[in-house]
């Protein structure tokens, strides 16, 4: 029997815990799942007779290695900065390891020893990073077959609100790791277009934005992520010319967004000791030049070009010019500001999100005198505020590619990620028996 050991039980774990439960009594596998809350490691069991919950500190290191002993694969669902102590454990202790996060430079140091043991050592296999890598190449590797060179490569993702949830101005709500949405894009973006290398420093990012229609979803904004160069690399496109990936928004985020960029309230570098003696309007006063008038008049007049009757109405909404009081007692101004985004864009029970990934590819093919063109687009709405879009896309991808692996029709060894045929074709056709499918045009 085959034990799986999955650390952390988090809101994206949902459909991955009950794929690998339902595959255990076909494979006689048992699934352990192991969470510092074990209220919600039970939930997430269900009562699954192949399934155990037990409560876990993944920092008591002798626990950890204990627990990593006694099992064959382990699935990492912690916090990205968390994976590395995971990884070196199953280094050491002859285990294979799986998780949906980046390729560290950590988790690549241990290519070559995993490679050496046969261990296989799974990343970027969940949305995005997954199953773009799985889609892209899937097209990249048809286009190379015919002897074709792609010339230019844009990808888009967004864990966004369904259309029907979409209640509230900002047109967004919680689906993930509120933290990565607050901090989202701090750094320098670099990208190609036409050949030329292209930076966009983090004080610029929510205005060079590009507008993305995907049919069936609707029009949004899409900004740079921070590394797009990389990959030129990770899909082997050595002579393409433009290369950039960005993540969506809804029309108007990104503006209204870069009003809190401009003013400082993304700073998570700095702590504010005794934030709950302030409202937020309070806290919004101190970060703004001295002046005469009303919050609201100062924070256009600083705004400037930026502010306007949609900006305005965001902000309305979420009361942050109000003497609405600061709960947290000590934060950045970042988790200030998360604090008060996760109550207004938290998912109510009913809500339903919505995953939108488009690819667009051009590429010449020899003899042929035109440029092609070719777009692949991805719409995903989740069923309800525990049963995500989010979740699916990020937990099936992870727990499908576990299975081909344990069942042998994956015998790739070292740090893999979906970039290989052997892991993308099975894992592309499998997905989309739950309504995971790419529509190519």
């Amino acid at each position: 029997m085959q034990q799986i050991l999955i650390i952390g039980a988090g809101r994206s774990s949902v459909s991955l815990i009950k794929y690998l439960l339902k595959q255990a009594s076909v494979y006689d596998w048992q699934i352990t799942v192991a969470d510092m809350d074990l209220k919600l490691a039970t939930e997430k069991v269900n009562g699954d007779p192949r399934g155990a919950a037990l409560s876990f500190d993944i920092k008591d290191e002798t626990a950890r290695r204990n627990l990593i002993s006694k099992h064959d694969l382990i699935i990492s669902m912690l916090p990205a900065f968390m994976h590395g102590d995971v990884a070196t454990d199953c280094l050491e202790l002859g285990k294979h390891m799986a998780t949906a996060s980046y390729v560290s430079q950590h988790m690549q140091s241990l290519h070559a020893e995993a490679q050496k043991k046969g261990l296989f050592f799974l990343n970027e296999c969940g949305l995005d990073p997954g199953l773009d890598h799985a889609s892209a190449m899937k097209i990249l590797d048809h286009i190379k077959s015919k002897g074709g060179v792609v010339r230019s490569f844009k990808s888009y993702c967004g864990g966004l609100v369904a259309p029907e949830s979409n209640n509230n101005p900002w047109g967004y709500k919680f689906s993930w790791n509120p933290r990565n949405v607050v901090l989202a894009g701090q750094g320098t973006a670099q990208y190609l277009n036409n050949g030329k290398l292209k930076f966009i420093p983090y004080n610029r990012l929510f205005e060079q934005t590009e507008t993305i229609e995907v049919e069936g979803a609707g029009v949004f904004d899409a900004y740079a992520n921070r590394d797009s160069i990389s990959y030129r690399h990770i899909y082997n496109l050595t002579e393409v010319q433009t290369m950039i990936r960005g993540t969506l928004r809804q029309q108007g985020y990104c503006r209204a967004w870069n009003v809190f960029v401009k003013l400082g309230l993304t700073d998570d570098t700095s702590k504010i000791a005794n934030a709950d003696r302030l409202s937020y309007g309070e806290l919004l006063s101190s970060f703004l030049p001295q002046g005469q008038g009303k919050l609201k008049e100062r924070v256009a007049a600083f705004a400037g070009a930026l502010w306007n009757a949609e900006v305005e109405e965001k902000f309305d909404y979420l009361e942050i010019l109000t003497d609405k009081p600061i709960i947290l007692k000590n934060g950045s101004p970042a988790e200030i500001l998360q604090a008060l985004l996760e109550e207004k864009w938290k998912l109510s029970e009913t809500d339903k999100d919505m995953i939108v990934m488009q690819h667009l590819f051009e590429y010449e093919i020899p003899g042929e005198p035109i440029t092609h063109t070719l777009k692949s687009s991805l719409v995903v709405t989740g069923a309800d505020s525990r049963h995500t879009a989010m979740a699916r896309t990020v937990g099936l991808p992870l727990a499908i590619t576990v299975k081909n692996f344990l069942t042998g029709k994956i015998s790739l060894s070292g740090v893999c990620i979906p970039v290989e045929k052997e892991i993308y074709s099975l894992l592309l056709s499998e997905i989309e028996q739950y309504g995971i499918k790419f529509i190519e045009s």
